[in-house]
């Protein structure tokens, strides 16, 4: 069969598409990753085909134009929506116009939705993979006929969002028949316009799919009204250098400890919440070696390097991480859950959106602490990391995740699933029927 994957030009939001695109292909399948053309490279680089679609999309200029009035309204905020009290009908009002408006739109702009419709005209995918933000790709399905699913690498807390939301609303879903968003829902208003230029009607399934794919461990995944695949996460880091320095095939003499600010903070001008020197003055003088991945920009911000702290620019998470005893992290998804099925314990600093959830229920759990954004000090931070190296708690807590993560099927193993389901949603016959199991109608 034919798969295209999507996902807007952010390698840390493509870079957890990657194991199960080489799946699909190591099973015989055609695959394509359609994405404006600032993504291109980093596609080519992970071995698959790009299709470029419509304009680079100006996120910085979103984020300098209304990110401190967006980050600051909605710092440090849970987004458990499943939590009575926690998120009031005003925020959620907030949260799905703002969204709708400086980012939902942005990403999905109209050069690239009619892009991705065109190309999908041509190709005929059968299934269409999208990056949950990426509603382009479902509305290319819709268009085309073909199935599609949603592929989640962070926990699905938006989904529960708009739950929460609709069900202020007093608005149900529209039935598979189609229907009309509700007038307050800005999310819906905007995918009915867009897919209403195509003729087709709007339904709620352009939000959720017709099903998910889910890499997050069951513990940490919300209540889901649709169905959901759940599939191990596979760490791919992205396409820097992927080498095993020297000084890394040497175990340790001391518990080593990495610290990463994450792959977003180096390549674009999304607002960093941790300070470098400041995480870097809480490790000095205790007995651990510390790792430090930091480029030449973050490096030029330290004004004093440890002793204990050896600085790299880049090095594989998943070839340094077995190696260590704690990291210290920005909040990220991918570093996150690339220390989750490494079996790391972890102090995440996870101050807005889904990074504060994550880290909440990692520390709930056991298997780490949460740093929020208040208590970001020298004191708060070293008193957390000495905390987590001297209590086992903490690693057989993080053992205890690798295994729930490590007990869900692969990609490779996931394939099949994809091809079943993907005959029973197609809207059309199969035309492309290659892979190593067929299809079941």
């Amino acid at each position: 069969m034919r798969v295209l994957l999507t996902s807007f030009a952010l390698d840390a939001h493509f870079n957890g598409s990657v194991p199960l695109a080489w799946a699909l292909r190591a099973a015989g399948h055609e695959v394509r990753v359609a994405s404006q053309p600032a993504l291109t490279s980093s596609i080519t680089a992970a071995g698959l085909t790009a299709v470029p679609v419509g304009t680079d999309p100006r996120l910085d200029e979103m984020v300098k134009g209304v990110g401190d009035s967006v980050l600051s309204h909605h710092a440090d905020q849970s987004l458990d929506a499943d939590t009575p009290g926690q998120l009031t009908p005003a925020f959620l009002k907030g949260w799905d116009t703002m969204m709708t408006a400086t980012f939902y739109t942005l990403i999905n702009d109209d050069p690239m939705v009619d892009d991705l419709v065109a190309f999908a005209r041509g190709w005929e995918p059968d299934l269409i993979l999208w990056e949950p933000f990426t509603f382009a790709g479902a509305v290319a399905a819709k268009v085309t006929g073909a199935a599609h699913a949603r592929l989640l690498s962070f926990p699905d807390l938006f989904m529960s969002m708009r739950r929460a939301y609709l069900a202020q609303l007093g608005s149900a879903p529209a039935d598979p028949d189609g229907g009309t968003a509700h007038p307050e829902d800005s999310l819906g208003q905007w995918l009915e316009w867009t897919l209403g230029r195509y003729g087709v009607p709007f339904d709620e399934d352009v939000v959720t799919g017709q099903w998910s794919v889910d890499q997050v461990p069951r513990s940490f995944r919300p209540p889901s009204d649709g169905p959901v695949v759940g599939m191990r996460y596979v760490p791919y880091n992205g396409p820097g250098p992927a080498v095993v320095p020297d000084w890394l095939r040497v175990a340790p003499t001391r518990p080593r400890v990495c610290v990463t600010l994450g792959l977003t903070a180096r390549t674009s001008e999304f607002p960093n919440a941790v300070p470098v020197d400041l995480v870097l003055k809480a490790v000095e003088g205790l007995d651990i070696e510390v790792v430090a991945t930091l480029d030449a920009e973050e490096r030029a911000l330290l004004t004093h390097v440890p002793d204990n702290v050896r600085l790299v620019d880049h090095v594989p998470l998943h070839a340094l991480l077995p190696t260590c005893a704690a990291i210290v992290h920005h909040g990220g998804a991918g570093t996150w859950s690339t220390a989750l099925v490494e079996g790391v314990p972890q102090i995440a600093m996870g101050w807005i959106w889904d990074a504060i959830d994550r880290a909440q229920r990692q520390q709930a759990l056991g298997a780490g602490l949460h740093l929020p954004s208040h208590e970001v000090t020298v004191e708060g931070l070293r008193g957390r990391l000495v905390r987590l190296l001297d209590e086992p708690s903490f690693t057989a807590a993080a053992g205890r995740l690798r295994a729930e993560a490590e007990s869900e099927p692969t990609p490779a193993q996931v394939v099949p699933v994809l091809e079943r389901l993907t005959a029973q949603h197609r809207a059309r016959g199969p035309r492309h029927p290659g892979g190593t199991s067929p299809c079941v109608s």
